[in-house]
């Protein structure tokens, strides 16, 4: 697993070969939305959020899952919002998806500013 940050972003050539390693086309990744930093690269999200949970003093409702595609680096495919972590009833998430359009808004936001080419 890899912490990214603005400050240590990723670069989508790790991207490519950790989707290749993994999955074949996609790479999990994790992110804080209050601290803007995210995890890649975990076998599971569920992984990826104990990291940022114990590692990085992340809050739980902060913490959402996506996969990223870096055979789509350009274009909208590039980021899926499907994750088990982001089913919260209890938060009025009631998918696997991030049901708030703003809130996917800003994880986008926060992707294409932790991801350089």
């Amino acid at each position: 697993m890899k912490l990214v940050t603005k400050a240590k972003p990723v670069k989508i050539d790790f991207l490519r070969k950790e989707a290749a390693r993994f999955y074949g086309a996609l790479v999990k990744a994790a992110l804080d939305v209050s601290q803007e930093i995210m995890v890649v690269a975990g076998e599971l999200h569920a992984d990826e959020e104990s990291y940022l949970l114990d590692k990085c003093g992340s809050r739980q409702a902060d913490i959402w899952g996506i996969n990223l595609y870096p055979q789509f680096w350009d274009s909208p495919r590039f980021i899926e919002f499907d994750s088990m972590i982001n089913l919260r009833p209890a938060e009025n998430n009631l998918s696997r998806s991030v049901d708030d359009e703003k809130l996917r808004r800003k994880i986008r936001r926060m992707v294409l500013q932790l991801v350089k080419e």
